[in-house]
């Protein structure tokens, strides 16, 4: 299983990578479908709908035409409000507050404005493209290290429960570890940007020269916090629906939806605030 975990996730890097620093935006445009499609797909599958192939492929072909045929990225703006207008009104509270039955009116629309969410999500990815390939990637990192420390930092000192009912792995003292974890790394990425040119076109480095230090460690907590929700968000719905996994497509990773749930509600606020500056 690890071995199967590790290859695919090379597999996933080098062609992202690839892709990404090819200079070639068809290529981009393609992936980002792709991706976007699949996870459209899994997330109404998690939402019990019957026909999530045939609206993953409405929704896929509408987001192509909108954002690849249409100038839409010109509305850029507005889609990462909604989408983070979502998070703040809709789906964090729900953690707390729970969701509807999977069957019925509220649950449908509830699948909708997931959509919705997903939609935001990949247009701060085309956001943030524009701006660089770094700066993606270095937005996205974020989460990924936050990831990364709070699993370990879990393993090691991992008591307190953060949401028992929704995720019973996950530690108060994880997601603290992973909050950490992000600062001391942003820290050091600011501090070496001088030497490292490379640095110095990533998200932390460029906030920090425009907002100062404390306005980018508030930010980037706001983001870890963000990631937590998005992440439990997911586990909420996978835990309602009876899954494991949003899918099978990425060996030893689940679906492409348990990959990214935690970047939902983060990008279109790393998008926001790249705008901003």
């Amino acid at each position: 299983m690890l071995k199967t975990r590790i290859i695919t996730a090379v597999i996933l890097l080098v062609v992202l990578l690839a892709v990404l620093f090819s200079g070639y935006y068809p290529a981009v445009a393609v992936v980002v479908t792709l991706f976007f499609g699949a996870a459209v797909w899994e997330a109404f599958r998690l939402f019990k709908n019957k026909a999530a192939l045939i609206v993953a492929v409405f929704w896929t072909a509408a987001f192509v035409y909108t954002f690849f045929f249409n100038q839409g990225l010109e509305q850029a703006r507005l889609w990462l409000l909604l989408g983070m207008a979502i998070w703040l009104v809709r789906f964090a509270p729900s953690l707390k507050l729970g969701l509807p039955p999977a069957e019925g009116f509220g649950n449908t629309m509830l699948s909708m404005v997931y959509a919705v969410a997903l939609v935001a999500c990949f247009v701060a990815i085309l956001v943030l493209f524009r701006h660089s390939p770094v700066y993606l990637l270095s937005a996205m990192a974020v989460v990924w290290v936050a990831d990364i420390g709070a699993y370990f930092a879990g393993k090691a000192f991992g008591k307190r429960k953060l949401a028992p009912s929704i995720s019973p792995g996950k530690s108060w003292e994880g997601a603290i570890g992973g909050w950490i974890a992000v600062l001391v790394l942003a820290t050091a990425s600011i501090l070496a940007a001088g030497a490292v040119p490379l640095l110095q076109d990533t998200f932390a480095v460029q906030m920090q020269a425009k907002l100062g230090w404390g306005v980018t460690l508030a930010v980037l907590t706001v983001i870890v916090a963000a990631s937590v929700v998005g992440d439990l968000f997911e586990s909420q719905l996978k835990r309602r629906a009876g899954m494991k996994d949003s899918s099978n497509l990425l060996p030893g990773h689940g679906g492409v939806l348990d990959r990214i749930d935690a970047l939902v509600p983060v990008l279109p606020v790393a998008a926001l605030i790249g705008g901003w500056l």
